[in-house]
């Protein structure tokens, strides 16, 4: 898809870039808290696409907490696809800096409006190189729940640095 957007004039390009200069800036200006945290809004890139903090005014869509704290936990991989609105965030395949044999990708589904441990649902892949190929294997029994804590975790401290403790 990129490919596609991408101007085939080399001419243009310098035009291209100082757009998705523009865009990337327009991304920073998110409201920080004392903390330096951005607080979630339920606006994502200026729209509201559906992620809300707590119970009221809702029109459907996820928590905004654990939503923002998904993404900021996983953050280290390259998300392949997110969708607030759904609850839906989808990595792409990431090769740890040590460990060139082996990849991980993340599934997390948020199920809920409110901030509870049962609202996000965590499923981590994992795959090893043998003899050239990717082969499926279990991750450690304790890699999702780990990351799930700390994404939870994640999601009170920024409920808390809003104010918010519905």
């Amino acid at each position: 898809m990129l490919r596609r957007l991408m101007p085939r004039s080399p001419s243009s390009r310098p035009a291209v870039a100082l757009v998705a200069l523009c865009l990337l800036a327009s991304c920073s200006s998110a409201p920080k808290t004392s903390q330096g945290l951005a607080a979630p809004d339920g606006r994502l890139m200026h729209e509201d696409r559906g992620a809300s903090g707590g119970e009221t005014g809702l029109k459907g869509g996820v928590n905004a907490y654990l939503w923002r704290a998904t993404l900021d936990t996983i953050s280290f991989m390259p998300v392949a696809t997110a969708d607030a609105e759904g609850g839906i965030i989808l990595t792409d395949w990431y090769t740890p800096p040590a460990a060139h044999d082996e990849r991980f990708k993340i599934t997390a589904f948020i199920l809920d409006r409110r901030l509870r441990s049962d609202a996000l649902r965590l499923t981590v892949f994992r795959q090893v190189r043998e003899g050239g190929a990717w082969v499926d294997t279990p991750p450690a029994p304790n890699t999702a729940s780990d990351i799930a804590a700390r994404i939870l975790s994640r999601a009170r401290k920024l409920r808390a640095n809003n104010g918010n403790h519905d």
